[in-house]
């Protein structure tokens, strides 16, 4: 049997140690190697990049950001880039109703606290026979289902994983195969797509072009730019921002539902 990598992601190291005794009695009858452990999302994203696990023991309650926002990360990575594996995900809680949410979708597992030895086995299992494209829809409908939004975008730079709040971003902005990130003090590329973006955050972000979302709080006014007879283009609205002096174009089609944005 070929071995299974696993990434261990709990901020507890009593619950960690426990996951490593029992997958050190589970050796035999599951072939796996433990490339790292995380106690937090920023670390374990960086992880999953580096090591490529092929399943993530991934702890629900954490500070910060919830093993659930972690998924949703992993998921919109998934979905901006279909042909790249990312680790299915084994969720440890230590609450009973996320493990009702979860045991009613098929393709997402979950382990109670404390782990006992044969349920892990079994969710190690039962992981490999999953289909990666069942699974991450079930995490976004688990998402759902619990009211789950992620409270940050990850950026992938230079070899490390920044996390930038939703609150900071002023604009998303679709540019080739990347989105631009806009925050007051610089900008950040994701690889995401700028309609799930849209889906997700749609409380917060409006759309005012076929390739940009802005911020409601950010919209400070609208401004018409006259035609300009040298380019020979027809006049249109473009979006004042509150924090910073750039200007990003209003599309025809949407100036009717932004206008009334701003009083």
């Amino acid at each position: 049997m070929t071995e299974t990598s696993i990434l261990i992601v709990d901020d507890e190291e009593p619950a960690c140690r426990r996951l490593r005794e029992l997958l050190a009695d589970l050796g035999d009858e599951f072939p796996h190697r433990i490339v790292g452990e995380a106690g937090n999302a920023s670390d374990a994203l960086a992880l999953i990049d580096s090591q490529r696990p092929g399943i993530v023991l991934l702890d629900v309650q954490m500070p910060g950001m919830s093993g659930l926002e972690l998924a949703r990360h992993m998921s919109a990575r998934v979905h901006a880039e279909p042909d790249r594996s990312q680790p299915l995900v084994v969720f440890v809680t230590a609450h009973d109703e996320f493990a009702v949410e979860a045991f009613e979708l098929n393709a997402v597992d979950y382990l109670l606290k404390p782990v006992r030895a044969q349920r892990l086995l079994a969710a190690l299992r039962r992981a490999l026979t999953i289909r990666p494209a069942e699974h991450w829809q079930a995490i976004d409908q688990l998402a759902r289902a619990t009211l789950t939004r992620r409270r940050h975008l990850s950026v992938h730079e230079r070899g490390r994983v920044i996390l930038v709040p939703v609150e900071q971003v002023i604009y998303l902005k679709a540019e080739l195969k990347y989105i631009t990130v806009r925050t007051v003090e610089r900008e950040y590329l994701i690889e995401e797509s700028l309609t799930a973006l849209e889906e997700e955050f749609g409380e917060r972000f409006v759309r005012i072009h076929r390739n940009a979302l802005v911020a409601r709080d950010s919209i400070g006014g609208f401004e018409r730019v006259a035609q300009v007879e040298s380019e020979g283009g027809d006049p249109y609205w473009q979006v004042v921002l509150r924090e910073i002096t750039e200007r990003l174009p209003v599309s025809r089609r949407q100036w009717s539902m932004v206008k009334g944005l701003v009083s």
